[in-house]
């Protein structure tokens, strides 16, 4: 099976420019391939990932990857996906992003076999152009019929767009014939909404060096959950690579609560798994599906992907504290990370009764609620159930002096802060 036949059964192939010829040309020998990211932000985040995702592929399959930092084209802006003029960044701050989306990208293409892989910027070539050669060397080769018929510009001519962003697919297109000479690239892989960009490198790439050269584009689908909305952001927020964004806990929570209806395309999707290993598992789903068990391979696999195994180790060290109530194993960073979006609450440091501490700091309604909650076995206290409500509280409980884990039954959690 080429990696080719593999992305098919993956379902990881929305589109080919010439889908015999690519897969022919894989099977003959090693390629070099690239993927584009434009640093318009500081991280990636999973739907962003995807693409990536079939470039790794390639590498595990003894290809040679190369990943494109658009320092240029991340300060003019790609109008694919987008109803407006985007508001340009400084180069300062491109810059800054292009630096820690480079070490994302290390992170990920250093880990595992395969092929070697590059990562390049295309500021690097696109900024020694002048305006001049911009318009004479390259302009000449662009019809604007042909540039206005691409979806990528069709959609945003009603509302307007500026020359800056119409210009962007020429410059995609340099960065592909720059790398088919300079680096034998012969395949560039986008997200579906690249196909007009990559159509254009290609066109381009034949009026450069004459129809016989050998060049190949390929897109992936748009990812939708099972009931047709957008995949990759949790209760409306991006889930971002970066562990300061989304924690590997909050990362690793989010794959083990996907649907059983969806969990089997993202095990295609999101990991490396064979396909009877994938195959194994979707038959757990049919026969036993309270386990869980896709989910949590599927968590496993994508969260020690991108931030390793001593993350994952940690993040299911919280998954299961908090599942059993042995909250008082947890550190501080782990206390931070598994309680980053649940309810909290500020507590002074002078000492007090349980019943009336916990109506102080808003917890609960009232005394009466705290004394009922507390006599009847509901209250626990970094994972120690609590009956008394005169039960002396103050910051000598607190882990590191700081956090104290109230629960509330089985499933409500609290944390509260103690002041410094």
């Amino acid at each position: 099976m080429t990696i080719i036949d593999e992305l098919e059964w993956r379902g990881a192939i929305n589109q080919q420019t010439d889908a015999d010829g690519l897969k022919k040309l894989v099977s003959e020998k090693e390629i070099y391939l690239y993927c584009g990211v434009d640093p318009t932000g500081d991280s990636m985040h999973i739907g962003h990932l995807i693409p990536f995702m079939i470039l790794k592929r390639f590498q595990l399959a003894g290809h040679h990857p190369i990943v494109v930092i658009g320092g240029a084209t991340g300060s003019i802006g790609d109008p694919s996906g987008r109803t407006s003029e985007r508001t340009l960044q400084t180069m300062e701050v491109v810059e800054n992003n292009a630096d820690k989306l480079k070490a994302q990208m290390i992170h990920l293409f250093n880990k595992g076999q395969g092929g070697d892989f590059e990562i390049v910027n295309n500021h690097d070539w696109l900024g020694k152009i002048s305006l001049l050669d911009f318009l004479r060397d390259y302009g000449k080769h662009f019809n604007i019929n042909t540039m206005l018929a691409k979806d990528i510009v069709a959609s945003r001519l009603d509302v307007g767009i500026s020359f800056t962003e119409f210009s962007y697919q020429i410059l995609q297109s340099i960065d592909f014939h720059h790398l088919y000479k300079e680096h034998q690239v012969q395949l560039q892989i986008g997200g579906g909404d690249q196909w007009g960009n990559i159509t254009s490198g290609l066109d381009f790439i034949r009026r450069m060096e004459g129809p016989e050269a050998e060049a190949y584009g390929l897109t992936i689908p748009l990812m939708l959950k099972s009931d047709g909305t957008k995949f990759g952001k949790s209760a409306g927020n991006a889930i971002w690579l970066d562990p300061e964004k989304t924690t590997p806990y909050e990362f690793y929570q989010f794959w083990l609560n996907q649907q059983d209806t969806d969990v089997v395309k993202f095990l295609k999707y999101f990991t490396f798994l064979s396909k009877e290993e994938i195959d194994a598992l979707a038959k757990e789903i049919e026969e036993r599906p309270h386990l869980r068990v896709a989910q949590q391979r599927l968590a496993e696999e994508i969260t020690r992907f991108v931030h390793g195994q001593a993350a994952l180790d940690e993040a299911q060290l919280i998954t299961k504290a908090l599942f059993t109530g042995d909250v008082a194993q947890l550190n501080e960073k782990q206390i931070r990370d598994g309680f980053k979006n649940m309810p909290q609450f500020t507590a002074p440091q002078t000492d007090n009764t349980l019943a009336i501490w916990l109506t102080d700091i808003g917890l609960v309604d009232s005394r009466r609620q705290a004394r009922e909650f507390v006599s009847n076995g509901a209250i626990s206290l970094n994972g120690q159930k609590i009956t008394d409500v005169d039960y002396p509280i103050s910051s000598d409980l607190a882990i590191g002096g700081k956090y104290l884990i109230v629960r509330r039954g089985k499933k409500n959690y609290y944390l509260v802060t103690f002041e410094d």
